[in-house]
């Protein structure tokens, strides 16, 4: 006997016995009368039983088939309440998302959007991951990710929500005391502060409108995995840091922060909803994709 059962087999054995023809199967299951008859007598050679006693007249159940029937029922119900369960969560958005996010974005902007995405769709969970460090969505088992980078090239699907610049920004005081930069390689010469998630690590790729491009290596005290983290010693006055637009605007606002080389831009950067490649993705995937690039698609980059 084969590893796996024949569950077409007895899922059309089931049929049969509930209609009581193989005609009348065929036609509800959309098949031919000869597939039909060649599934349930591929069960019984598998089985080496006869399940049916078939005459022109009459259908009726063997021994066999009577022990069979029932539980052959089961795999047919078990199965169309699978596939009516899967339909279902493609037809509305209901069932689990595993999503991943950066941590502090996750916190500030991710998080507080829950509770009117759940009132408005009450029969989506989520599993929210929250870390700055790029997770493998494939290998994690993730529907999804929220990315904010100069999205590299990938075989992921990315769909982009909103622009999210990123600023190389310092403390007044510390420009005071240092000196305000007014080229790139004048940053060898100062404090660094380093993210340690950067696309490209340990290198300040900056392009002045121009067109100009220049690079930096910076070094420094302090290396973080969490770009909040960095900021007390930024505003301290610590040094020179990178930091995206939604870390460095309250700062930039209230004067504790301002951009250094503002003639100058580092790469530009998105938010990105990133899914896995391939295939038709869920009602409940789509939903919450659709709901952030609602709500995210309406800021204005500063």
């Amino acid at each position: 006997m084969g590893k796996l059962p024949d569950l077409e087999g007895l899922a059309i054995f089931a049929k049969v016995v509930e209609l009581r023809s193989f005609a009348r199967t065929a036609e509800d299951l959309q098949l031919s009368k000869a597939t039909v008859s060649k599934a349930v007598a591929r069960l019984e050679t598998k089985l080496r039983a006869r399940l049916f006693h078939r005459t022109s007249r009459c259908l009726a159940l063997t021994h066999e088939g009577h022990q069979l029937a029932e539980r052959a029922a089961a795999v047919l119900a078990h199965g169309e309440a699978a596939e009516s369960e899967a339909f279902s969560q493609n037809v509305r958005a209901r069932g689990l998302v595993r999503l991943a996010a950066p941590m502090t974005f996750g916190v500030l902007h991710i998080a507080p959007l829950l509770p009117a995405f759940f009132r408005d769709y009450p029969e989506v969970s989520i599993d929210l991951h929250l870390s700055d460090e790029v997770i493998d969505i494939i290998g994690g088992g993730f529907d999804a990710a929220i990315r904010i980078a100069a999205l590299p090239d990938s075989s992921l699907v990315a769909r982009k929500l909103c622009s999210m610049p990123i600023y190389l920004v310092a403390a007044p005081a510390y420009l005071d005391a240092h000196g305000r930069p007014t080229h790139p390689r004048e940053l060898s010469g100062h404090v660094a502060l380093q993210y340690a998630y950067q696309l490209t690590k340990d290198v300040w790729r900056l392009r002045k409108k121009s067109g100009e491009v220049a690079t930096a290596r910076p070094s420094g005290p302090l290396r973080v995995n969490n770009g909040y983290a960095m900021l007390p010693c930024l505003i301290a006055g610590l040094g020179i840091g990178v930091e995206p637009e939604f870390i460095a605007r309250p700062a930039l606002n209230a004067g504790e922060l301002e951009i250094v080389l503002p003639e100058w831009s580092l790469p530009a950067s998105a938010m990105y909803w990133v899914t896995p490649p391939g295939g038709l993705k869920t009602k409940r995937v789509d939903a919450l994709a659709d709901y952030f690039a609602r709500h995210f698609g309406q800021k204005k980059s500063t």
